[in-house]
């Protein structure tokens, strides 16, 4: 990254580092029983992923949301995510709601770092975090045409016959576990938006904290009635 403050979801949907590709021959899903490995740094157990470290902290997804999977991501050799989903159908083949959890580190290969200092910041659980939420129409093809982490998570969706919804609503959550500020936990929140909404929905994503701040804390609020975050 080039600049102080790494984007995901931002204008052109860029999740990762700007133009970052996920490379899928270096992606591994596991779907249904838990994953528990005692040696590994995270693993899940039903709808609690737990990490040893950066941050050593357990995450829990509410009722009503399944998991859909895990895998790691290789974004274009200067960063590796590993992600975990959970979401909820909604009628046909649509995902009514999701969570991403995403852990992810800088390769040795660059000095890039991590910050969200513009953005403002809320507690979850245990853990600080700083925020951001918008609204954006065509989220699942806007996300395979960038080709960032997103796309990866919109795959491994399509591999369970879901997509995502037409317009939907999205909470960034950004927390940075390490001084150096090379790693950080990354959890979206994602829902779909009725055909009637009244949120604000256009090319190129809204930022509901600046146009609807009642919709933004909606959302938030949504977002977190789901979660649950403790320190281990």
């Amino acid at each position: 990254m080039r600049s102080s403050e790494r984007p995901h979801l931002t204008n052109g949907m860029t999740m990762v580092v700007t133009t970052l590709c996920f490379l899928l021959g270096s992606t591994a899903f596991a779907h249904g029983a838990d994953d528990v490995n005692a040696n590994a740094r995270r693993h899940r157990k039903g709808k609690t992923v737990i990490s040893e470290e950066f941050p050593k902290a357990q995450i829990s997804i509410g009722k009503g949301f399944r998991f859909m999977g895990t895998q790691r991501v290789n974004l274009l050799g200067n960063a590796e995510a590993e992600q975990y989903i959970f979401a909820k159908r909604g009628r046909g083949s649509i995902v009514e709601r999701f969570y991403l959890i995403q852990f992810e580190h800088y390769l040795p290969t660059n000095n890039f770092t991590y910050s969200y200092a513009s953005m403002p910041a809320i507690r979850m659980g245990d853990l600080p975090f700083n925020y951001d939420v918008k609204s954006w129409p065509d989220l699942g093809p806007l996300l395979m045409e960038d080709k960032s982490d997103g796309a990866a998570m919109e795959q491994l969706l399509a591999k369970r016959h879901l997509s995502l919804p037409h317009d939907a609503a999205v909470v960034r959550m950004f927390h940075i576990p390490s001084a150096d500020r090379r790693m950080e936990l990354m959890i979206l929140y994602g829902e779909a938006l009725p055909p009637d909404t009244a949120v604000p929905v256009r090319k190129g994503g809204v930022s509901l904290l600046k146009e609807s701040p009642s919709s933004a804390q909606m959302f938030l609020e949504h977002a977190r009635q789901g979660l649950i975050v403790q320190t281990r």
